[in-house]
């Protein structure tokens, strides 16, 4: 059987020890080991940890980015409750596996401090998925599925805000588990919708 590229066998262990280890404690070279290359090798590819990090999110982790994209590009396709349970369905399930990768830097002031300051020189970080949801809500706004006087960016940031709870807010319930995504996600939108809707 034929090897994997490297930069996909470094994505990969990077993934699986993001997940079991967190960001945190993962270091380049425990990822360089089981990835069966250098850490050397790893540097090729990927310049710093954050950057691995942001490939990890961003090429092994559900999509919003082209979901969102796609939307505000062509605002009225689709209903806006059906849409926007879509892009809580696909929030839900990114919140709920990058959550567990991302949780250890919040164990550790400083290095959470040197994780923002490297994101933001990257023009990247957890704020944009509100942003790209508000651009599209600000779009559905335009057409006036949308209520005029609707705040795009609170409506953004209520919604990805709910979705990111649910990745933890139920670890401490009787039973330990999340509300299905698919029940969660059309409750959310409608709930959203009966609020901003024209």
């Amino acid at each position: 059987m034929e090897q994997k590229p490297a930069r996909v066998r470094i994505l990969d262990a990077a993934h699986e020890l993001m997940l079991t280890v967190g960001l945190a404690r993962a270091t380049t070279k425990q990822i360089a080991r089981a990835a069966g290359c250098s850490e050397a090798a790893l540097y090729k590819y990927f310049p710093s940890k954050e950057e691995l990090f942001v490939d990890v999110l961003s090429e092994r982790l559900p999509q919003l980015k082209p979901l969102l994209d796609g939307l505000a590009a062509e605002p009225g396709r689709g209903t806006l409750a059906e849409n926007l349970t879509e892009i809580a369905r696909q929030a839900a399930l990114f919140y709920e596996q990058s959550f567990p990768i991302a949780a250890s830097l919040f164990a550790e002031p400083r290095l959470k401090r040197r994780h923002d300051d490297a994101l933001r020189q990257m023009g990247s970080g957890p704020h944009l998925p509100i942003e790209w949801l508000a651009a599209y809500l600000r779009a559905e706004q335009t057409l006036g599925r949308v209520r005029p006087d609707a705040d795009p960016f609170a409506a953004a940031s209520l919604l990805l805000g709910a979705c990111s709870q649910r990745a933890f807010a139920y670890d401490a319930t009787e039973t330990g588990e999340r509300p299905p995504v698919d029940d969660f996600a059309p409750r959310l939108a409608r709930t959203l919708v009966a609020g901003i809707g024209a």
